[in-house]
């Protein structure tokens, strides 16, 4: 199939993340709870022009050396950024529509693009000068002694000042976002006043500078590729490599140069001028860069923040008892975030201290910064147990953390496997060997998320606990493989027969089981496809789901982020409907349904269909087998495909299409919550 029948995966994450800025703008969604929208809104776009800005930009180069016919489509940089400008137009409108509803709700005055009032400005100087001033760094563009290289993200101003002679020259001024909170409460007469860390800067800097008089003040930022340079190479320490890279991320190459608005011509060609920014993308944006920061906003209202839902707690057989034996009698699922993590907490726990534990092996793709897990896994390796970690190095912005887990884990006597260099690996898994009455009787765990106790709370996710020996037995050959840190040089290497794992088994599995859908629906046999990703983008994959929409097969699509198949178009997927949920929760576990001639077959796992995915990770599918567990998965999933409040159905353009409001309104994350609270409250 053409490369017209695949829709963008750039402008498909685009419209993600303007989906996300409509939960800004909805009126439905708490005050607090619009800010944090607002703040995932921009820190999504940040890391669009740190990852994807720079391949489109490669991309672009490319093609322009060598255009051929067959090159792949692909977004322009300026395709992508008048789309960002647009989006950040709404952004505007809808925090300035916010600001005076926080003064109306909670008498607290966001001072916004305006002088700092008078009753606060004297305790807005007197921080200037105790808190502030110790970090600021003025530069004059005049001194070619001085440097300054900006770094990723971090906040300047360009000050325009004039001396006694009427010379003009730019002070550039660092703003101290990083080791200062970006805003500043301070509470007069009943009123919360808050300030943003610039304006107070803004405000002050010319007492210090008696010999100019600063004229304009114009915010500005350097957004710079996030790549890490990782040769693909075995020989060498790659955690070293690893973290020499880490240290220079700060300062890769420029994507992109966002300005405030007004900023004079010639003061923003000095600029590009002197940050070499001429390959940059050159963005106006508005007064205040890295509104990420609204997240830190200090403000708190329970009145004004999503009601608390209950979190349940898994209830053991014998809450005095062993989890692990539990297991050992039958499958466990959790639903997070609905369901307490504190069972998997336990798992791990029970694991580090019970005495018929030999070995424990785990992957751990992003560490939480102050994991239990990693804490247990310690207390197993002291307690004498063989513990194998595979840790993921190349995680991007968790490198670092990862990082400092595994030294610790490692110094503790934990063997610790870093990164195949040119293979992640996101399997999320774990595996414990026991021996019992000289029987070795093995648990394990399998997750479509990471073992991250801080994710868990905000992501949906779903956890398999599992005694299931011929999936156990498949997941110690894995755990072997990994161990030898090779890439799998031939896909049928390793026999899997129950899990399915990329690099092995998974794309052939994957196809055969839409191939056996397809071949139901010509013998006029129910036949259908549900599958729930985080993105789906690999081109395979996408004209098998094609191929079964022409055989009649009804696929019913629930995605997230970027989504290259386009939907609803006649003689290609006119069976193949789209569906994206934003909600209070991140939604990121993938679950795929075949009907099976109304035999269903249930799959979860941590594999999104992407080509890093498919081609570049090792990922761990696996199927469910408990009948109980698979009718309630099946449950959760319609009640996700009934959504019609926060889900929306994408068209063939990703545009995020409300869907009809009937009588009956259904809001999956609440709807969920209610049937597992009735089905296992205490």
């Amino acid at each position: 199939m053409s490369e017209a029948l695949f829709f963008d995966r750039d402008l498909s994450w685009l419209s993600f993340n303007e989906r996300v800025l409509q939960e800004a703008g909805n009126h439905r969604v708490p005050l607090l709870e619009r800010i944090k929208f607002l703040s995932i809104y921009s820190s999504n776009s940040d890391e669009f022009y740190r990852v994807r800005m720079p391949a489109l930009m490669a991309l672009e180069k490319l093609y322009e050396k060598s255009p051929r016919k067959g090159f792949p489509v692909f977004t322009t940089v300026q395709e992508a950024n008048q789309r960002i400008h647009l989006q950040q137009q709404l952004f505007g409108n809808i925090l300035r529509g916010i600001i005076p509803e926080l003064q109306e709700s909670l008498n607290t005055e966001l001072v916004f693009n305006r002088p700092i009032p008078e009753p606060v400005r004297a305790a807005a100087t007197d921080y200037f000068f105790t808190q502030v001033l110790a970090f600021l760094q003025p530069i004059y563009l005049t001194d070619r002694r001085a440097s300054l290289f900006p770094e990723n993200n971090k906040i300047y101003l360009a000050a325009i000042a004039s001396s006694a002679s009427n010379r003009q020259e730019v002070i550039i001024v660092n703003v101290p976002s990083d080791v200062l909170p970006r805003f500043l409460s301070i509470i007069h007469e009943q009123t919360k006043y808050i300030l943003f860390l610039e304006d107070i800067i803004r405000c002050n800097l010319q007492l210090v500078l008696p010999n100019q008089t600063i004229d304009s003040f114009y915010s500005f930022k350097v957004t710079r590729d996030a790549a890490l340079d990782i040769m693909d190479e075995y020989e060498g320490d790659l955690a070293e490599k690893i973290e020499k890279q880490i240290a220079k991320r700060d300062y890769g190459f420029a994507t992109r140069l966002l300005y405030g608005a007004g900023t004079p011509p010639e003061c923003l060609q000095a600029l590009i001028n002197l940050f070499n920014l001429e390959k940059a993308s050159i963005m106006e944006g508005g007064v205040y860069h890295n509104l990420r920061d609204l997240a830190s906003l200090p403000v708190e209202s329970s009145l004004l923040e999503y009601p608390k839902w209950p979190v349940l707690t898994y209830r053991m057989n014998n809450p005095q008892g062993s989890l692990l034996n539990e297991i050992g009698q039958k499958d466990i699922i959790l639903h997070a975030p609905f369901q307490s993590f504190n069972t998997v907490l336990r798992f791990f726990n029970e694991a580090a201290i019970d005495p018929s534990v030999e070995e424990i092996f785990v992957t751990l793709y992003r560490i939480a910064s102050d994991s239990r897990i990693a804490t247990a896994l310690i207390s197993a390796a002291k307690n004498g147990k063989k513990v194998v970690v595979f840790v993921e190095l190349k995680a991007r912005f968790d490198e670092a953390n990862n990082l400092r887990w595994s030294k610790r884990m490692k110094e503790a006597g934990v063997r610790i496997i870093y990164s195949i260099p040119t293979l992640k690996v996101h399997a999320k898994v774990a595996l414990v060997k026991r021996m019992i009455s000289n029987r070795p009787h093995h648990v394990g765990l399998l997750a479509t998320g990471n073992l991250n106790e801080t994710t868990a709370r905000f992501y949906t996710d779903h956890i398999l606990l599992t005694a299931h020996q011929g999936m156990l037995t498949e997941l110690e050959q894995l755990f072997v493989f990994l161990s030898e840190r090779k890439k799998p040089l031939t896909p049928g290497l390793l026999p899997f027969a129950h899990l399915l794992v990329a690099q092995f088994n998974l794309l052939d599995r994957f196809t055969s089981l839409i191939d056996r859908e397809i071949n139901n629906a010509k013998k006029g046999l129910p036949a259908g496809i549900i599958i729930k990703l985080n993105n789906l983008q690999e081109n395979m994959l996408i004209t098998k789901l094609y191929e079964a929409s022409n055989a009649g097969v009804r696929i019913q699509l629930i995605v997230r982020s970027i989504c290259c198949l386009i939907p609803g178009i006649p003689g290609m997927s006119e069976h193949i409907t789209i569906r994206r949920i934003v909600d209070r929760y991140l939604e990121h576990g993938r679950v795929f349904i075949f009907q099976n001639n109304n035999d269903p077959q249930l799959y979860m796992g941590s594999a999104d269909w992407m080509n890093r995915n498919i081609y570049r990770r090792i990922e761990v599918c696996f199927p469910v087998y408990n009948p109980v567990i698979k009718t309630e998965i099946m449950e959760l999933i319609n009640l996700q495909l009934k959504d019609n409040v926060q889900a929306v159905q994408l068209n063939e353009d990703m545009h995020n299409i409300p869907l009809p409001q009937t009588e009956s309104l259904i809001r999956s994350q609440q709807a969920i919550s209610e049937l597992l609270n009735q089905r296992y409250r205490v």
